[in-house]
């Protein structure tokens, strides 16, 4: 929801008289939820209040509004764009104060968004500079992209070497290959035997490996029979706790009950309240127009 309430109270709604501009005319039967909400999309403040599906308050907060209280647990404020005045009468005077609290907070909050509004649109309206300019590139040349002269290997290719006979090379080629093959053998047999002797300590690591393991599985096992035991003793616990958490439940179902009891008896008793008020409201009003004719 774009619009939430942020802080209710309750009370006994008036409106000025729009012919006489002096008396108060009620226009709630008895004391109504009051409420301050925030409106995020449009960013302001407004009071409104429901009779019903009625909307007997809808303010929107400004910063030239001001809460006057006129009496201990009265009071009012001038509404332009609605053409008229809401009167508030609350239960006691520290709900009006608080009413007056946050009416001072959210019309400071009001202002504070007002002006924020301007300096966004003065910051809108003025027009952006942009500076023009932008990085030199030096142009490329043949020797950036290919080298220099210098730079270049000239492509010379030798072969200064004499090419052998085969008549004079052809025997000591021949024991050449047999000793490269001796020595190839050799080589590979070294390298299996290294073989060996690593997949061997890798064994030997393996069963070792394998031994802790079977000596972790005792410990597990054990700890396992030892968590068992104690497994059951805590189902026991937990059967002597499921009896005494029915038993609050019991206790806290009757408990219930008799503060449901006790609410109703408290709502009965705040309409009576609420009633009377009113009845003191009008004597007020009547005393006042006895005044007036005196």
């Amino acid at each position: 929801m774009v619009e939430q309430p942020i802080f209710s109270t309750r009370a006994h709604v008036f409106q000025i008289d729009p012919n006489t501009k002096k008396n108060w005319v009620p226009t709630s039967k008895h004391a109504v939820t009051v409420s301050y909400f925030y409106d995020s999309t449009r960013n302001v403040y407004r009071i409104i209040s429901l009779d019903g599906s009625k909307a007997i308050i809808n303010s929107t907060i400004t910063p030239n509004m001001t809460f006057t209280k006129t009496s201990q647990k009265f009071g009012q404020w001038a509404d332009s764009r609605a053409n008229t005045v809401y009167g508030l009468g609350f239960s006691s005077e520290h709900h009006l104060s608080k009413f007056a609290e946050k009416f001072q907070e959210f019309k400071e909050a009001a202002r504070l968004a007002k002006e924020k509004s301007q300096e966004k649109m003065e910051l809108t309206s003025t027009p952006s500079q942009e500076s023009a300019g932008g990085d030199l590139q030096s142009p490329l040349t043949p020797e950036s992209i290919n080298g220099t002269d210098d730079e270049r290997a000239p492509d010379v290719t030798q072969n200064s070497e004499p090419r052998a006979e085969p008549a004079q090379n052809a025997l000591p080629f021949a024991h050449s290959s047999q000793a490269n093959a001796v020595h190839t053998h050799k080589a590979e047999l070294n390298q299996t035997v290294q073989e060996l002797e690593e997949t061997l300590k890798e064994k030997e690591e393996e069963i070792e490996r394998l031994k802790q393991e079977i000596d972790n599985a005792r410990e597990l096992q054990e700890q396992r029979d030892s968590l068992t035991q104690k497994l059951q003793e805590v189902e026991i616990r937990n059967k002597d706790l499921e009896g005494q958490l029915s038993d609050v439940e019991q206790r806290l179902e009757k408990s219930q009950s008799e503060q449901e009891a006790f609410r109703r008896d408290l709502k009965t008793l705040l309409e009576i309240l609420d009633g009377k008020i009113f009845e003191l409201t009008e004597l007020r009003d009547n005393l006042a127009k006895l005044l007036e004719c005196s």
